[in-house]
């Protein structure tokens, strides 16, 4: 009887160490943040992406904004920048505060107005004034710390926030894929919240989400799986002619849900100026033209016993396996610009390997069918050759 307030008292005691525990390494947000200099701010939002906290004190008889923004996880290679877009949402028209560790060790931290999206971070003054302008950087984590005054502003604002490297004491261009372009949102410095954007961030990337899946789905998978069962399901004699129509079904579905996809991400293209994936472009560019080809090249087909099907087969398989290969390297490049969660680039490799696994298996099982029925015409033709007949068919006696 004794013992149970011992144990009861040790179990409390390892609860609430584990909690403890648990608390300061899952719980580390903006509010549990202590400044070395002993300042401290009436709101702080924990940023959504680039391990961002927004910590800031409004004054709304002055209409002044005290800032400190903290990027952690940043190394002296990088520069760190927070903005206000006073007119739009997104990176264009922002007026920012940029930050870095130059090769001397010192901070130098200045403002920046961005005037379009290549911008190359040149020193200028904002569209409002500021003040208390300063930076330091310690522990992979660089804190801006300034006071902007917002008189001729709204109190729920635009803000920006991004990184990048630095080269010879100058910001580099940040990435243009991943958290880098998702790296804006709304501030409501009078009700202390911050929120994702809306309007044209959400709807573009929708968009890009669309595009993806419409080309994973249509280039990716439907046109290997029409090409699995052009080569593969013709081989059973059953299944002729319903292998062709399942042959051209698939790849116009695909042709179709392709261009979708296609079409799609010229749209995002001309929609961002400023961000190019050259590449993935060209690749998608040639991939259209390609496939389209091979959409006009079924009108002209010849019969069967025509002296050209030889060349229109061999112009009709090479650009249907090209068209492939360049659709699966440019989903994987669409992968490393969107930047999903591990699971989706997962999920289609898989279904590449097990498309690549089933290809395999009927190539083998097409090379048996293919070889067993030339022994059995090759037997056949020795029977009839044995059986009274000379090789052109011709009856054959004793008498010559």
């Amino acid at each position: 009887m004794n013992q149970f307030p011992t144990k009861f008292g040790g179990v409390l005691l390892s609860f609430t160490i584990m909690t403890t525990m648990f608390s300061s390494t899952f719980g580390k947000t903006c509010s549990n943040y202590a400044f070395a200099s002993n300042k401290i701010f009436s709101s702080c939002n924990d940023l959504p992406v680039l391990n961002s906290y927004l910590h800031y004190t409004y004054n709304q008889s002055s209409r002044t904004l005290k800032i400190a923004y903290r990027h952690t996880n940043v190394g002296s290679s990088h520069w760190v920048a927070w903005a206000i877009n006073p007119t739009s949402q997104g990176m264009a028209g922002s007026q920012a505060i940029v930050a870095f560790q130059q090769s001397s060790g010192k901070m130098k931290v200045y403002t920046s107005p961005v005037t379009g999206m290549t911008t190359q971070l040149v020193e200028g003054d904002l569209s409002f004034p500021v003040t208390d302008l300063s930076a330091m950087h310690s522990n992979n984590e660089i804190i801006i710390f300034a006071t902007l005054d917002l008189k001729n502003m709204s109190t729920k604002l635009n803000q920006v926030w991004q990184d990048g490297h630095v080269s010879n004491d100058a910001p580099m261009g940040h990435s243009t894929s991943g958290d880098n372009i998702k790296s804006m949102g709304t501030l409501n410095v009078l009700k202390g919240q911050s929120g994702s954007a809306q309007g044209s961030g959400s709807t573009k990337t929708k968009k890009r989400n669309i595009h993806g899946i419409l080309n994973a789905v249509g280039w990716g998978i439907m046109m290997p799986l029409g090409a699995i069962m052009a080569r593969y399901v013709r081989v059973f004699e059953s299944l002729d002619p319903a292998w062709f129509y399942l042959h051209v079904t698939c790849q116009t579905s695909a042709y179709i849900i392709g261009v979708a996809g296609w079409a799609t991400g010229i749209r995002l293209g001309s929609q961002s100026p400023g961000i190019q994936f050259t590449t993935h472009r060209i690749i998608g560019i040639i991939l259209f033209c390609v496939a389209t080809l091979q959409v006009v090249a079924l009108l002209v087909r010849p019969r069967k016993d025509h002296k050209y099907r030889i060349y229109w087969n061999i112009y009709h398989h090479s650009l249907g396996y090209g068209i492939i290969v360049l659709a699966i390297i440019n989903i994987f490049k669409g992968f490393d610009i969107l930047q999903p969660e591990k699971k989706w680039k997962r999920s289609y490799g898989g279904i590449i390997i097990m498309l690549a696994i089933i290809a395999v298996v009927l190539e083998a099982y097409t090379w048996f069918v293919v070889l067993k029925r030339k022994k059995a015409s090759k037997s056949e033709k020795m029977s009839n050759g044995s059986n009274g007949h000379n090789g052109y068919g011709v009856a054959t006696n004793s008498r010559g």
